[in-house]
């Protein structure tokens, strides 16, 4: 038995899919607006941490780096790296270490520049950095690294 493929067919596949797409879209949308708030970590925003980001700012970072995955790819995801490198017993210590270290002059290697930051610019970034590793990002990127 053959069964012809009909316009009407056509409309009711169509309809179909299109009001389970709508409905799909709503009931996501309506699940992000629900947990949200619950992520929101504004609370813990420190005067310290917005100077990190006026630095990160005015440094051009996100120029090679990314965070939380925006930005250039051509240097490290910096979203979570204060807890990739030891957190709270040794995050702060590394990425200080790491910033004063610059260039590292491996040949083949891609380098960042020295920028020669004081005490109180690397204080703002590691807090800008740590408040970054904060964000709950419901387990994204799967990868530690980035």
């Amino acid at each position: 038995m053959k069964i012809k493929f009909t316009i009407s067919m056509a409309k009711k596949i169509y309809y179909g899919s299109l009001g389970t797409f709508i409905l799909l879209f709503f009931a996501l949308s309506f699940h992000t607006m629900i947990n949200l708030p619950k992520r929101d970590h504004r609370e813990n925003l420190t005067p310290q941490v917005a100077k990190g980001k006026r630095i990160w700012e005015e440094y051009n970072c996100i120029g090679c780096h990314t965070l939380l995955g925006k930005g250039a790819y051509y240097a490290p995801e910096l979203g979570n790296v204060y807890k990739r490198r030891g957190g709270d017993s040794g995050g702060k210590e590394f990425i200080r270490a790491w910033l004063k270290a610059m260039p590292i002059k491996i040949k083949g290697r891609r380098q960042m520049p020295q920028f020669n930051f004081t005490e109180k610019e690397l204080n703002a970034l590691v807090a800008f950095l740590r408040w970054t590793s904060e964000i709950n990002t419901a387990n994204w990127p799967p990868n530690i690294e980035g």
